[in-house]
């Protein structure tokens, strides 16, 4: 087991919220931040949602929900990560942003060695660990949505990552939240966005060239090719600004066109069609 017991979370949005429930869930003392009391709170609340949920379908006990949500503190400020042994940043999907958070976790997080990992779907590690004074322990740990229920976590360790840092997030992964790992080297989209963009961006693509509708795409990859959920659907559930932002990022380091976000893509997301998270996207997700 790893010696990780105090566990911080950078962004009590979706994924935030789904880091949080996993790490409380394994017994960790969780420390959720985000730039406002409102919105740590909030997030709190879609993690006691989600393990009431859990309990109804069986998968623990009232005692073990009671004793996971009794394990997460909430809050805005962030030096209350001090004590941290793992921060995990959530944030939004912006290089700026996120680097200037890694410089100001850098300076909050007490323990030289503790690790400081982004959850990142494609902002290269080198980047972010440059804003700190600890390269040797900042390190990529790319959960998957809905983090509780997917089994994969990317590991994605810097030119400058230690092994020694790599060896501890990878048991971490494995041995306390119980996840899968693949081991990706830090190049922008990693293993599974560098895959699984460039597809979703060619749905889009079909759609605006009129070959074929959202439905029917979706319908032809899951009824044709047996996938779980159309890449419409996913895109809307990703968030399609968040489709949109990884491209630019893949699209910033290879240059291939294939990488480019459409011009259907910026100009949903410019009039906040988002797909799940705003009720509107390739789909529709508002209530009758």
């Amino acid at each position: 087991m790893t010696s990780i017991k105090h566990v911080g979370v950078v962004g009590a949005g979706q994924m935030g919220r789904g880091i949080t429930e996993v790490c409380a869930r394994a017994g960790l003392h969780v420390t959720l931040c985000d730039v406002t009391e409102d919105r740590a709170r909030a997030g709190l609340a879609g993690v006691a949602d989600s393990l009431l949920r859990a309990e109804k379908r069986g998968a623990l006990s009232s005692e073990e929900r009671a004793l996971a949500l009794a394990g997460v503190t909430v809050g805005a400020d962030l030096t209350r990560l001090s004590g941290a042994d793992l921060v995990i940043e959530a944030a939004v999907e912006d290089g700026p942003a996120k680097t200037a958070l890694f410089r100001r976790l850098d300076e909050v997080v007490a323990d030289p060695a503790a690790v400081l990992a982004s959850n990142t779907s494609s902002i290269p590690i080198a980047r972010l660990a440059a804003a700190t004074g600890r390269p040797e322990a900042v390190i990529g740990l790319h959960f998957f949505n809905p983090v509780p229920v997917m089994p994969l976590v990317e590991v994605i360790p810097s030119l400058r990552t230690s092994k020694d840092t790599e060896e501890r997030v990878r048991a971490f992964a494995t041995e306390t939240l119980g996840k899968h790992t693949v081991v990706a080297a830090d190049r922008a989209g990693f293993v599974v966005n560098s895959l699984l963009v460039p597809y979703l961006l060619a749905a889009v693509r079909m759609v605006a060239s009129g070959t074929a509708t959202a439905e029917d795409i979706d319908t032809g990859m899951t009824a044709g090719c047996a996938h779980p959920m159309g890449p419409l659907r996913l895109a809307d559930l990703i968030g399609l600004d968040t489709v949109a932002a990884i491209g630019e990022a893949l699209y910033e380091e290879h240059r291939e066109p294939l990488y480019a976000p459409p011009p259907l893509l910026r100009r949903m997301v410019e009039s906040g069609l988002l797909g799940r998270k705003s009720g509107q996207g390739f789909f529709s997700y508002r209530a009758a």
